[in-house]
């Protein structure tokens, strides 16, 4: 019988700050796959602890990543060691100066309807798969979702059968991001979306089951898609949809919540609505806690540039005289 393996200093400091950040009621998912993944780093090069050395050649072996992510996983492992610090005080605390330096993101691809219809008929002519039988309809409804309901990825993966109610268009989004949940309702068109997906989703051999994912694929039973395997469907969609930034560039999966955000300005401003008492039910639907956060999402485009110098013109425009006084 092989020897249970001793838990070391370094495995019981992760396991007592793991546990710590949870009693404070944060889910620390992300950190603790980093975490996790230096743990069994360490264990498959012979450390029995992290000092200097090993750092940085766990460091190098994120070379191929982008330089805010590769920071990003230093500094989630600095903030253990800051922490495990606290009870060993000579543990390894990497220095924060010797991370790679933060690079500026790119901005976000706006696109409009005529880009999505364009999504929607590539979803459609997608073959089944026998471990994706759904295909075409998965696609088409996580398009149509991001797009129409400024989703976050994530909460889209999370949805279950139980949080769709097609009856009323509406998506409960539970347990989102800073734990706020909360009621989407959709739009008639969305909605007629759903309808016709549930259709499909819902017949046998398929688990109809309340907590079964919305969003499913059938290998090694039925699963809901990850986050790698809806961002990929959805890049490829973008590329055969020839759908681009100015600048050529392919959008993220996160600019569909760009893209919802603008579209619902350029709309109210189309619409002759409010912009700015509607901009805290925007945050609301989007999940923000203040419209700080909507904000970001609020790019300039030269569509709402139009948009709002006509709302401009239509008000004020009487004021303005040509010629030389």
């Amino acid at each position: 019988m092989s020897p249970i393996p001793q838990e070391s200093a370094f495995d019981r400091a992760i396991d007592r700050y793991l546990q710590r950040q949870r009693s404070l009621g944060r889910g620390y998912v992300h950190e603790e796959r980093v975490i996790d993944a230096l743990r069994r780093f360490l264990k498959k090069n012979g450390c029995d602890d992290l000092d200097q050395a090993a750092f940085d050649v766990w460091c190098a072996s994120q070379g191929p990543l982008a330089a805010n992510t590769r920071r990003n996983r230093q500094r989630i492992v600095r903030n253990f060691c800051l922490n495990r610090q606290r009870a060993e005080p000579t543990c390894f605390v990497p220095d924060i100066n010797r991370f790679p330096r933060r690079c500026p993101h790119a901005p976000p691809v706006i696109f409009g309807p005529a880009e999505v219809a364009r999504m929607l008929a590539v979803a459609d002519s997608l073959a089944p798969t026998a471990s994706s039988p759904l295909r075409p309809a998965v696609m088409r409804l996580a398009v149509v979702l991001l797009y129409t309901a400024g989703l976050r990825r994530g909460e889209l993966l999370r949805l279950t059968l139980a949080d769709v109610d097609p009856h009323h268009g509406v998506l409960c989004i539970r347990e989102s991001k800073f734990h706020k949940s909360r009621i989407v309702p959709l739009s008639p068109d969305a909605s007629r979306e759903l309808k016709a997906y549930l259709t499909k989703r819902r017949r046998p051999p398929l688990s109809c089951s309340a907590d079964s994912p919305l969003l499913c694929h059938v290998k090694g039973g039925v699963r809901g898609y990850t986050g790698t395997g809806l961002g990929d469907g959805i890049h490829a969609l973008f590329r055969s949809a020839e759908v681009r930034g100015a600048d050529g560039r392919t959008p993220r999966v996160h600019d569909f919540r760009h893209s919802f955000a603008v579209g619902s300005l350029l709309r109210w401003y189309r619409q002759g609505a409010d912009v700015q008492s509607n901009l805290p039910k925007l945050a609301m639907y989007m999940g923000h806690v203040s419209i700080v956060s909507t904000a970001y999402y609020l790019r300039c485009i030269p569509e709402l540039a139009a948009a709002a110098s006509l709302r401009l013109e239509t008000h004020y425009g009487h004021l303005i005289t040509g010629g030389a006084a």
